[in-house]
């Protein structure tokens, strides 16, 4: 089994092409090591809403994200609200999800 702490460890790589897109088996996998994450667009990108108790810590983590956006290469879709952040992954360049979509999760969890 895949943990929070192995996906979190990994940097992200270039992919491009439907061969990198995960099975459901392997989203599965990835998926139970991230909890409160949910399948969204039809099983083609992951969601989380992170919630905090005002806007200042939510673009605390908003800032802190982009950083590892920038860092890893790779850019969630973000939702910024007052007392909230829903980051959704998809990798657009396998058309759907990948390796790297886990990882950054992970990467998001240890921020929060």
């Amino acid at each position: 089994m895949t943990t929070i702490n192995e996906l979190a460890d990994r940097d992200c790589q270039p992919l491009k092409g439907p061969q990198h897109q995960l099975d459901a088996d392997a989203v599965a996998a990835r998926l139970a090591a991230l909890p409160g994450w949910e399948l969204a667009d039809e099983g083609k990108a992951i969601t989380r809403t992170f919630r905090f108790k005002d806007y200042y810590r939510t673009m605390a983590f908003v800032n802190a994200l982009a950083y590892v956006a920038h860092a890893q290469d790779h850019h969630p879709d973000l939702g910024v609200h007052y007392d909230r952040a829903v980051v959704r992954y998809s990798t657009h360049d396998v058309g759907g999800l990948s390796e790297n979509d886990f990882t950054c999760a992970a990467k998001a969890e240890q921020l929060a």
